[in-house]
């Protein structure tokens, strides 16, 4: 297959693919309303990387799937996508709704994992919730119809980069809207992440994974990565300071160069990356959550319910 990709059906759901280089084999699952066009900075950052890309239903150039395909479904079509291309296995990297994607892949479909990078996301119901001007923006896809509305929400909705560079934002907005979703592909990816979690599942993920987060984005607040990296206990959590929910497609961002060590190098205890990295116990996730904003109900109230089933964590923990 070309880098230019192709359109293939699948069981779950038919999905474009695009292949771009050689060398280790890297699945890339991107994230809400996203199109394989967003990695191009990425891509020129993983040199000696094979990865295979996909749209996720209703998203880019896969089209808009008759019912909503649940995160399971998703994870069953990433090893799908996988074995089309000839991946026994390979490393993963979720980015925000892909990261939901990649933790069900690795919890269930362990052997098909060797390496896991989870890129500002979250783990479903029991999660912190977003800050309240970037729900606003991201409950609708109002914003995919004007690159003037777009550059007016995204930096609030995204954190980083996106608050204090025009230049940049007006080049993201291009690059977004080269495949806008449709509000019925769009709307129907927001339901297929309803209702899952991953916290009954985090603890039965043993490949070695990377958490990334940035530590000024509204969408995935860090404390999320927070919970993951304490629940996966094979994991280390890297908090970007001041960088938002974009940094896989910021070329500046840190994250790339992390990520590129990460799942290189030949023992993951040797690179800078694990070394530097946060080993999340429960104190420090206890005092994440009770430095959280008080969030707002009724969703607030399962999370909070969802956390202490899961976390287990001492009863002196912040509701949050």
């Amino acid at each position: 297959m070309s880098s230019a990709g192709e359109l293939v059906e699948f069981p779950d759901a038919t999905v474009f693919v695009r292949e771009v280089g050689s060398g280790k084999p890297l699945l890339l699952i991107n994230g809400l309303g996203a199109h394989t066009g967003m990695w191009r900075a990425f891509e020129d950052a993983m040199p000696g990387c094979r990865l295979v890309e996909f749209d996720l239903p209703g998203a880019g150039q896969s089209p808009v799937p008759a019912k909503p395909v649940s995160i399971e479904q998703l994870a069953r079509l990433a090893t799908a996508v996988m074995d089309r291309y000839g991946l026994e296995q390979a490393d993963v990297l979720g980015y925000s709704m892909g990261g939901m994607v990649a933790q069900q892949l690795a919890a269930t479909y362990p052997d098909r994992v060797r390496r896991l990078v989870l890129a500002a996301t979250t783990p479903g119901v029991g999660s912190v919730q977003i800050q309240l001007r970037a729900l606003v923006n991201i409950v609708t896809p109002a914003r995919y119809s004007s690159p003037r509305l777009y550059a007016s929400t995204i930096g609030s909705l995204v954190g980083g980069r996106a608050r204090n560079d025009p230049k940049w934002v007006e080049a993201q907005s291009k690059l977004r809207l080269e495949h806008r979703p449709s509000w019925r592909g769009y709307m129907s990816q927001m339901r297929s992440m309803g209702g899952w979690s991953s916290l009954p599942l985090l603890r039965k993920i043993t490949q070695p994974t990377l958490v990334l987060a940035g530590g000024d984005d509204p969408l995935a607040p860090a404390t999320n990565s927070k919970i993951i990296a304490h629940l996966i206990e094979n994991s280390r959590l890297v908090v970007l300071k001041g960088e938002g929910h974009l940094l896989m497609v910021d070329e500046s961002s840190a994250a790339h160069a992390a990520v590129h060590e990460f799942l290189t190098s030949p023992d993951v205890e040797s690179t800078s990356v694990w070394r530097d990295g946060l080993d999340v116990d429960a104190k420090q996730v206890r005092s994440a959550l009770a430095a959280e904003p008080r969030q707002l109900p009724p969703l607030s109230l399962l999370d909070a319910r969802a956390r202490r089933r899961w976390l287990r964590l001492d009863r002196t923990t912040n509701s949050a």
